[in-house]
């Protein structure tokens, strides 16, 4: 069973069990976290498509910890003009864990 949810702007594929890195919420670690957006739901019974949402379907998860991603660099150039820029970036980010996709 798996599903298609929206958390915090993004679409993931999750399962029951399954860690994933979702952008940065705000719950502490430990915290029980339920998403209603359920946009798609695979089960044994067959295959629910929202429009836009599943009635009644939730994914309710347990957050495991808070972090940040590995840095990339973004670097600016313009050619011939001795223009040249630097800078880092990491990206805060929540891992959670999923407990249980309910439907209806």
């Amino acid at each position: 069973m798996y599903a298609i949810v929206e958390i915090a702007g993004k679409q993931f594929r999750v399962e029951k069990d399954a860690q994933i890195k979702v952008p940065l919420l705000h719950h502490e670690v430990g915290e029980k976290v339920e998403f209603d957006k359920v946009l798609f739901v695979n089960d044994d019974s067959g295959v629910k498509v929202g429009a836009p949402v599943v009635e009644g379907a939730k994914v309710s998860a347990e957050v495991l910890e808070h972090g940040r991603e590995k840095k990339i660099i973004v670097f600016k150039k313009k050619r011939r003009k001795g223009y040249r820029k630097k800078q880092g970036h990491r990206q805060h980010f929540t891992r959670i864990k999923i407990e249980n996709i309910s439907v209806g």
